[in-house]
């Protein structure tokens, strides 16, 4: 092997040119399936609708999903996210912090909130043990949003904002796509069907969130509100929410 090949080899193997494909990477970890933090265990009040009924098919599915979409991603989860991120990249601890109670405040329910905070926690627990200095102060806080900590790990991994909006975006879907297909049930492929149709609205989610003032921000729902203040006396559950 030439010798400038060999060099060229082992200052790439040192880190010497950094892979610009690494922060992709890290945004699948970020939202794989398999980051242990819990997020399989929540139904974000879907049971409790399947269970009376509201929805009972791939069709309603989408519509129970899409208008979370449209009226509490677009105007809480990812504009949140977006000043999240910036506060991140700012050093700007008084956003950061501002932010995040915002963003904890507008969960309706106990269960809502539970949610969110439980998986905040996990991620800001995983986060420091992978090394993200951070992370560390947050895993000892008991109000750690899940937003908070996907933007931080977004920001220190070099993760571009628009793709974190839409991995942001495609990590609660796919959940609530998993949750669907074992309780309406729905099969694999109409799954995967339910799973591409929510995705091509995610531009337009998006959209949605860049264009909003800090005085526009924020939205109900009241019948997943609802759903998620009954699930908690459903009798037979199979999720925490």
């Amino acid at each position: 092997m030439h010798t400038d090949t060999v060099m060229g080899t082992e200052r790439a193997a040192a880190g010497a040119f950094p892979d610009p494909r690494a922060p992709r990477r890290r945004l699948w970890q970020l939202i794989s399936p398999a980051l242990p933090v819990g997020a399989y265990s929540y139904s974000t009040g879907l049971e409790y609708a399947v269970e009376a009924g509201w929805i009972a098919d791939a069709e309603t599915a989408r519509d129970w999903m899409m208008a979370q979409l449209l009226h509490l991603h677009a105007r809480i989860d990812l504009p949140a996210l977006i000043r999240l991120h910036t506060a991140c990249d700012a050093g700007d601890s008084a956003a950061l912090e501002y932010w995040n109670a915002w963003l904890c405040a507008s969960r309706e329910t106990a269960e809502l909130r539970a949610e969110d905070l439980n998986q905040g926690r996990a991620l800001a627990r995983l986060l420091s043990d992978l090394g993200l200095a951070e992370a560390v102060p947050w895993s000892a806080r008991d109000d750690a949003c899940w937003a908070t900590l996907f933007a931080l790990a977004a920001n220190a991994w070099n993760i571009p904002l628009d793709e974190a909006l839409e991995g942001y975006l495609w990590s609660w879907c796919e959940n609530q796509v998993a949750a669907a297909v074992k309780l309406v049930p729905l099969g694999q492929t109409d799954g995967q069907r339910l799973l591409g149709a929510l995705a091509d609205g995610f531009s337009a989610v998006a959209e949605v969130a860049c264009g909003l003032d800090d005085d526009e921000l924020g939205s109900s729902l009241p019948g997943v509100a609802l759903a998620s203040m009954l699930h908690e006396t459903q009798y037979s559950r199979l999720f925490r929410s």
